[in-house]
């Protein structure tokens, strides 16, 4: 990301709108003298508001204005979670230790906040019992209910089930 803030000689405008290191207002002067200024209380002249006319520009640390708007930066970006996908495969005759390790990852990436898609992948003969599948993917919605919820419920894709939770949100 660049950084398109104009700063002392970078700034084109003739004519600016100049506040202080406390925010009170200078007025409007010629850039000459705003950077006159700036240099006398060993500052920078930063442009804060290109689009008006004149455009505002405020006598601050740049490097400090700098630092802080990194910071500002990195703690929204800390709040947000890009939500993936994440894929639990499984058979239909699974057996029971199997079925509660495959449980606790669920688990795992529901508490991340991660969104799980629950697959049962039938071989041969066995498509014709589908309400193993079925029945296991809905104890696994059972078992899941206090952390997400079905947002798409038990369906058919060819030789396999699949299911979908996501995570209850935390109001």
């Amino acid at each position: 990301m660049k950084d398109r803030t104009r700063v002392n000689e970078r700034i084109r405008a003739p004519m600016v709108r100049v506040v202080d290191a406390e925010g009170g207002q200078v007025g409007v002067m010629a850039i000459a003298d705003a950077l006159r200024l700036a240099r006398d209380q060993g500052y920078d002249l930063v442009e804060v508001a290109p689009q008006a006319r004149p455009p505002v520009c405020r006598i601050m640390d740049y490097g400090r204005y700098k630092y802080e708007q990194s910071k500002r930066l990195r703690k929204a970006r800390q709040k947000t979670h890009q939500t993936q996908l994440k894929e639990v495969k499984m058979r239909p005759k699974i057996g029971e230790h199997d079925f509660q390790v495959k449980l606790n990852h669920a688990r795992q990436f529901l508490e991340k906040r991660d969104k799980v898609k629950f697959t049962v992948r039938f071989r041969g003969r066995e498509i014709v019992h589908l309400e193993f599948g079925q029945r296991l993917l809905l104890r696994m919605a059972e078992e899941l209910e206090e952390v997400s919820t079905v947002e798409v419920a038990p369906r058919r894709e060819g030789h396999t089930l699949t299911m979908v939770v996501s995570p209850r949100s935390t109001k």
